[in-house]
């Protein structure tokens, strides 16, 4: 097809408007048939095989430590074939590879995919827990930002309400409880930092937050220990009296009752810088 165009090309009695026509229709001929190279080389690439086949060759691939290739592999068994068990396999198996390569915004978007068309396959459940998964091991610092916490613990939190007794319910509430300490770890880490600073409204509510949301964490004991401290800061006798008798109610061991007690039995005494301090300057501080 090439040469004939070639020969007109050099054909004297040709205008210079047919030559250019003729140019213009031999380079699009030209670049038809190097796209017609390519798409060749692509359907060489993606040649139907056998979904057994396929799906052995990507869990093969993903068993050698190659998860990056291994994701494309389970996403062409869906795609060859797409009504056979296999597909339903592969799509949970190309959201485990890509979360094993790290592409988490991918293996989310894989598993939402797959709980949104099959909510009672077999194997949703498996696919809440690997969400949740995925948004667990991208907490990195929860006082900096607390939103992928929060995402990993309503994760799990879902995964529990939906399959309580499930294989996966003891890890989920393990993570699940430690993305609570975590965030009540944070409320507690700027609470401290509104009491030494002397704002002590603003340290109350922090506590307040962590005794209300995060009660079943190791964090109640501190968070009742400075409750008291900024309650005595503002006078609030009443208030501390009774956050010390829910700490010495509930907590009759710990260390941090044992300090509400000394500290609320002589609210007088000298402590940390911005902590209690003076309880009569304090109050008097307000007026």
């Amino acid at each position: 097809m090439i040469l004939p165009f070639a020969r007109l090309l050099q054909d004297p009695p040709l205008s210079k408007a047919i030559n250019r026509i003729l140019a213009a229709t031999f380079l699009a001929v030209a670049l038809g048939a190097c796209s017609g190279g390519d798409e060749q080389e692509d359907l060489v690439a993606q040649v139907e095989q056998p979904v057994d086949e396929l799906y052995n060759e990507a869990l093969n691939t993903a068993l050698s430590g190659n998860p990056v290739q291994a994701a494309p592999k389970f996403e062409e068994v869906e795609r060859q074939h797409p009504y056979s068990t296999w597909a339903v396999k592969a799509q949970v198996m190309a959201a485990w590879s890509f979360y094993e390569a790290n592409d988490y915004a991918q293996a989310e978007a894989s598993l939402d995919r797959f709980i949104q068309l099959y909510p009672a396959d077999s194997l949703t459940e498996y696919a809440y827990y690997l969400k949740a998964l995925v948004f667990y091991e991208q907490i990195v610092d929860v006082e900096r930002d607390a939103d992928m916490t929060r995402r990993a613990l309503f994760a799990f939190e879902d995964l529990l309400r939906r399959h309580p007794d499930g294989p996966y319910s003891r890890d989920a509430q393990l993570k699940a409880d430690l993305a609570r300490s975590h965030l009540a770890g944070k409320e507690m880490a700027v609470g401290r930092f509104y009491l030494n600073q002397g704002h002590y409204a603003a340290a109350l509510t922090r506590f307040a937050i962590v005794v209300r949301d995060f009660d079943r964490t190791n964090q109640i004991p501190e968070a009742l220990y400075r409750m008291t401290e900024g309650y005595l800061s503002l006078g609030l006798t009443e208030e501390a009296d009774r956050v010390a008798e829910v700490a010495n109610y509930n907590f009759p061991d710990s260390v941090w009752t044992a300090r509400l007690n000394e500290v609320h039995e002589n609210p007088n005494r000298s402590g940390p810088k911005g902590l209690l301090g003076s309880l009569a300057d304090r109050a008097l501080s307000l007026f």
